[in-house]
C-alpha cells in the first residue's frame, strides 16, 4: 500500500517543474479512456438540450447573480436543505451521469457538465462549488474552441479520497459546431498509472 502510495505521488512531483499536466505519466492514458469511452455519448441529445436550455436561462446573468449563486450553492453543501443543489442533482441528465460513473468499474469518480457560463448544469455528485467559470478546467476546454480536451494535473481530491486526474473536455451544438459547454471527468488516477 506504502508502495502504490509513492507511485501515485511521483506524478505529482514531475507535475510541479516544467511538464505540463498533458505530458505527465498517465495523461495520455486518461485522454485515450475519454476519448474511447466518453465522447460516443458526450454529445448526444440530452447532453446538448440540457445544455442549450440552462444557456438560454443563464445567458443573461450578471457576475453578481453568478456569485450569489456559487455563494449559495456552496452554503448548502452537507446541508439537508439545499434546493439549488437539489435542482442540478435531480435532473435526468445527472441520473444518466450517475449511471456512466457506476458503469466505469472505479476509473471515473465524478462527472459534470457546464454550461456556456460554467455553472453546473447537472453533475453525478455534489461538486465543492456551483461556478467553474473561473477554474482552467472551464477555460482550458470550452476558452480553447471546438473539440479541446483538456487534462489537468493528478490532484488529492478530498471528496472522493483518491487521487484523481480530471479531463474536461469543450461541448459543441452538433448542428452549429459552436462551443455550448464543457464536461469534466473526474478519473481515478490508480487507474492510469
Amino acid at each position: 500500500m506504502m508502495f502504490r502510495a509513492m507511485l501515485l505521488c511521483a506524478p505529482l512531483v514531475a507535475l510541479t517543474g516544467a511538464a505540463s499536466a498533458a505530458d505527465a505519466p498517465g495523461a495520455g492514458a486518461m485522454r485515450s479512456f475519454v476519448e474511447s469511452n466518453v465522447l460516443g455519448w458526450a454529445q448526444e441529445t440530452r447532453v446538448v438540450s440540457a445544455i442549450q436550455s440552462q444557456n438560454q436561462r443563464t445567458a443573461s446573468a450578471s457576475a453578481e447573480d453568478i456569485a450569489k449563486w456559487d455563494t449559495e450553492w456552496r452554503s448548502q453543501v452537507g446541508t439537508a436543505a439545499s434546493p439549488l443543489i437539489d435542482q442540478v442533482l435531480q435532473t435526468p441528465l445527472s441520473a444518466f451521469l450517475s449511471e456512466q460513473v457506476a458503469a466505469s468499474g472505479g476509473r471515473i469518480n465524478e462527472i459534470f457538465v457546464m454550461d456556456a457560463q460554467g455553472l453546473n448544469v447537472a453533475s453525478s455528485a455534489v461538486t465543492s462549488d456551483y461556478w467553474q467559470g473561473d477554474e482552467s478546467k472551464f477555460s482550458q476546454s470550452f476558452g480553447q474552441g471546438a473539440g479541446t480536451i483538456f487534462v489537468d494535473e493528478v490532484e488529492f481530491d478530498e471528496s472522493t479520497q483518491t487521487y484523481q486526474g480530471q479531463v474536461s473536455v469543450a461541448l459543441s451544438d452538433p448542428a452549429t459546431g459552436a462551443v455550448i459547454g464543457a464536461m469534466t471527468i473526474g478519473l481515478n488516477a490508480e487507474s492510469f498509472y
